[in-house]
């Protein structure tokens, strides 16, 4: 078993001088932790490589702080907060139930139930799967009565369950929506109680009450929850489904909620005139179908009605909620650049990352390095190499599982990445960064976080000066983030992109803004950040692409916005159009090289290879496969936005059998689609103008910036990089 004694996360992740930063911290053992400021340089300690690099910079944030445990309560639900209007003798509690671990164990629908008091009521899925009402009177009385007929798996039922005080009759109704020949018929049960309902917790939907700790914890979906202050006959409860509340029901309806309004947001309505809204806890899924999806309408916003849903899960997270234990403000002067809170305690350490950005509307230097935080969300705490079971098969090599990999496999209660589904099986759709992300440090495999601190190394050991700009500001600021910059350069994985962030890159290049696309497939996925809560992320795998889950029919739209979901190409831009090249193929195997092309002498490329010579093959050693080309690579392609005038300078075309071409590309399985057979895999290096003096260079290649040290940074692929982005600040138009 691995072991890992300090967590941390902060509240922000992109700051300017003036601006307070707050640390969470948790550590399972006693006694104090010590905190340090360092700057990151260079987060790649593997042998063969640049070295590990960081700087520690004296600051108010430095010191010893006592270690405290802080919990992670995983696991999404609504709550609605006044618990008087539920504390009911006799009620009719129902709800539309879609099950997805029936047989997982206990699980509540809608209740009150608390189960440290043994007190108030619940529907709930007992261990046998079948529905039942639990309702207790305190003092560690309580009663279940149950169906005995399990639920299947992913079908819809009305669940429904009824107490009458003045005879103590207790009874449940479970209905199918659709019904089977054999296996699924509708079960009831009921039974006589020996003591009168205690009052419980406040109404949950989807968990009850343990003390502090949300229990019994539902995977599935719930839609059109109701609760009536009296027994209703089975005939009421039929009616009660309706969006409206039958007008012989007006008077003894409690609450009523409808999930088919305010999507986007976090509140769950209520429709009955008491107006007993709620909130929703950990982000469950919203704009998914309901049982009226019928496949009329696949956009949530012209059909909400069909959308009346929301997919609880047990493992949703959020906001871990911890409470700060420090906090820092960034001081006047203090550098742009990669920095971090460094936590050590009894010889373990932690690294909490953050970047300081110049004042909004201004820049300290004419380089922007754009970091792909998005994407980095998107990869949070990813279990792909413990759970994908055909990743070597993807790898083309035997998996190792190193220490993270490990530690986040015993430890779910950190979250998933949107490369993961959820223990119910169904995708996991939205990511967040407000959680403890262990494998966006430094010293970890040399993929997002800790690759990309090989550009950051490059450029310090080149000299240039920089300001660090994040896509949490880019979908904020949009171009004006990018206006005082004469030249943006990215990273090596910028997958993740949102609208407002594709528009701001389009707008840069059309004003004159040079661009360096540093990495392969980027600007690939569409995503939307939440419209109100912080550091929050959505993306549906619609359609197509390379993907580790598949959205489900009907669900391809956006909760957050509304906007379709997917890869940005088939959104109307494709990656060729915002860098010249886009997604081709990917492999984790050997790394190529590249090769000139005829096109690399034309004159307007002659500054790209100053000093390299016509027959040098470019990048053949590297720390990623052992060359400059490989890992996730793009190529060139006119039909799909690349510019009729862009230079194809240099290209890659010896890949292995472990390369395979992406899939939204090809029409029919087939033998022909990896690196030893399929001539779409290929790797080109792209330059082309932009109007009013400005220009883009691709080298299309997440492996690029793994070969810049090679032999002391004196190589060509080094050599390159630094000619484009001299001429790129150089104020002289294209």
């Amino acid at each position: 078993m691995t072991m890992k004694r300090l967590l941390g996360y902060s509240d922000e992740i992109s700051v300017q001088p003036g601006q307070t930063l707050r640390f969470m911290v948790s550590s399972p053992y006693s006694g104090e932790y010590g905190a340090q400021l360092v700057r990151l340089r260079c987060g790649d300690d593997q042998p063969g490589g640049p070295g590990f690099k960081e700087t520690a910079i004296p600051s108010a944030l430095d010191g010893r702080y006592r270690a405290r445990v802080q919990p992670i309560r995983a696991g999404s639900y609504a709550e609605i907060p006044d618990a008087a209007p539920f504390a009911l003798q006799s009620f009719t509690l129902q709800t539309l139930v879609w099950p997805t671990t029936p047989h997982k164990g206990t699980q509540a629908l809608l209740g009150t139930w608390d189960e440290a008091r043994s007190a108030g009521y619940a529907l709930v899925i007992t261990e046998d799967g079948s529905l039942a009402l639990l309702v207790g009177g305190g003092a560690g009385r309580h009663e279940l009565i149950q169906t005995g007929v399990p639920l299947l798996e992913r079908h819809w039922y009305l669940a429904a369950a009824s107490v009458e005080a003045a005879s103590g009759t207790a009874r449940v109704l479970q209905i199918p929506l659709f019904e089977y020949a054999v296996g699924s018929r509708p079960a009831e049960a009921s039974a006589a109680l020996s003591f009168p309902v205690a009052a419980g917790g406040c109404l949950r939907m989807a968990a009850c009450h343990s003390g502090e700790v949300p229990a019994a914890l539902f995977n599935g979906r719930l839609e059109a929850p109701r609760i009536a202050r009296r027994p209703l006959e089975r005939h009421e409860i039929e009616r009660l489904r309706s969006p409206s509340i039958p007008a012989a029901l007006v008077g003894d309806v409690v609450g009523c909620w409808d999930f088919s309004r305010e999507i986007p947001t976090t509140q769950v309505v209520d429709l009955s005139s008491h107006h007993r809204h709620g909130e929703l806890v950990n982000l469950p899924t919203r704009a998914v179908c309901g049982q009226l999806w019928d496949g009329s309408e696949h956009r949530w916003t012209h059909k909400p009605e069909h959308y009346g849903a929301i997919h609880f899960h047990e493992d949703d997270l959020y906001d871990c909620g911890w409470g700060a234990d420090f906090a820092w403000r960034v001081p006047e002067g203090l550098p742009s650049g990669v920095y971090a809170a460094k936590l050590s305690q009894d010889g373990d350490e932690e690294y909490v990352p953050f970047y300081v950005r110049p004042r909004r509307g201004t820049a300290n230097a004419k380089l922007a390095l754009l970091i792909p935080t998005a994407s980095y969300y998107a990869y949070a705490n990813w279990h792909t190499q413990s759970e994908w079971d055909f990743l070597e098969l993807v790898f083309n090599n035997f998996l190792v599982l190193d220490r993270t990999t490990l530690y986040l496999n015993e430890h779910p209660e950190l979250g998933t990445s949107m490369y993961d589904h959820h223990t119910d099986g169904s995708g996991v759709c939205f990511s967040s960064r407000l959680r403890p992300i262990p494998n966006m440090r430094p010293k970890e495999w040399l993929w997002q976080f800790n690759a990309d601190t090989h550009v950051v190394d490059w450029l310090d050991e080149k000299g240039f000066a920089y300001d660090v700009i994040t896509d949490d500001d880019l979908h904020a600021e949009g171009v004006a983030l990018l206006e005082p910059y004469s030249c943006v350069m990215t990273c090596t994985h910028p997958e993740y992109y949102s609208k407002p962030m594709m528009d701001a890159l389009q707008a840069y290049k059309a004003s004159g803004g040079r661009l360096i696309y540093m990495g392969g497939n980027g600007f690939y996925w569409k995503i939307d950040y939440h419209p109100t809560l912080q550091g929050v992320i959505e993306m549906r795998r619609a359609e197509d692409g390379m993907r580790g889950w598949i959205a489900e029919p009907g669900e391809y739209y956006h909760a957050f916005t509304g906007e379709l979901g997917g890869l940005w190409r088939r959104n109307g831009m494709p990656p060729q159009a915002i860098a010249g090249t886009g997604f081709t193929a990917q492999g984790f195997d050997v790394s190529s090289c590249f090769e000139r092309t005829p096109e690399s002498f034309d004159p307007r490329a002659s500054f790209i290879f100053e000093g390299v010579a016509s027959d040098e093959r470019i990048g053949d050693f590297g720390l990623l496969g052992g060359g400059a080309a490989g890992w996730e690579i793009d190529r060139a392609d006119r039909s799909l936005g690349t510019p009729p005038h862009a230079l194809v300078v240099a290209t890659a075309r010896d890949f292995s059998n472990g390369y395979h071409w992406v899939k939204e590309e090809f029409t029919h399985t087939h033998s022909a689609v990896n690196g030893d057979t399929c001539p779409w895999i290929r790797c080109d290096m792209v330059f082309f103008e932009t109007p009013k003096g400005g220009a883009v260079f691709s080298t299309s290649s997440i492996a690029w910036a793994g070969s810049l040290s090679h032999n002391e940074y004196q190589n060509n692929v080094s050599r390159i990089t630094e000619n484009v982005v001299r001429r790129f600040l150089d104020p002289k138009p294209f």
